[in-house]
């Protein structure tokens, strides 16, 4: 359900090719996370959380630097950074707001895959909460055939957890994944997948819908 190896090589594959033939700024800062796999987008917003420390949910130049390399993004030189930043800062404030920056960072997902995410994500929300926790994973799959759960090394909770973390904020797991997270996850997914039949028809084998 989660992205295969195979696929996050074929992610990591596409988005370096692109890396080196893209000239919009903001696309070189996607490619550069997409190399880091399906989770790069979502990791580059843990990296950026840390930085707040007063919780303005905002980022000046250097934050926004800073954040950057801390991150591990050492593909985009000074510049890039600079011309990153002036774009998305519209108002000229001198200051980004994380949130709408992660949405631009994301990139498009068109309304027909978006749909099939969607529907995997009712799926997998059992409670209807709107967020996916173990709880509604218990209510939904069965542990017992899990490799780790046979041998006696996992709990079936160990099993779930080890699914949602999947989905989750890559070096900062909370067992919660809500829709932002998941979308997030297959919208690069998607990005290393060109036609959209396929796509659909892997969301479709993969939660069985």
């Amino acid at each position: 359900m989660a992205c295969t190896a195979d696929e996050e090589a074929h992610l990591r594959q596409k988005a370096e090719q692109g890396l080196k033939n893209s000239t919009s700024p903001i696309q070189k800062l996607r490619y550069a996370c997409l190399m880091r796999g399906a989770n790069g987008i979502k990791g580059l917003g843990r990296s950026f959380r840390i930085m707040d420390d007063d919780g303005s949910k905002t980022l000046d130049m250097r934050e926004f630097r800073d954040g950057l390399r801390d991150y591990g993004l050492r593909e985009l030189d000074e510049q890039t950074i600079a011309d990153v930043f002036r774009e998305l800062d519209r108002d000229g404030s001198g200051k980004l707001n994380y949130d709408e920056f992660l949405v631009a960072i994301r990139g498009p997902i068109n309304k027909t895959r978006e749909e099939y995410v969607r529907k995997a994500f009712q799926k997998m929300d059992a409670t209807g909460d709107g967020q996916i926790t173990v709880d509604d994973i218990r209510k939904l799959y069965d542990a017992s055939q899990h490799p780790k759960f046979q041998s006696g090394e996992w709990t079936a909770d160990q099993c779930f957890r080890h699914f949602l973390d999947s989905f989750d904020t890559p070096g900062d797991p909370d067992g919660v994944v809500t829709w932002d997270e998941f979308l997030n996850y297959y919208t690069g997914v998607s990005a290393s997948i060109d036609d959209d039949n396929y796509f659909c028809t892997m969301m479709k084998r993969a939660w069985r819908m």
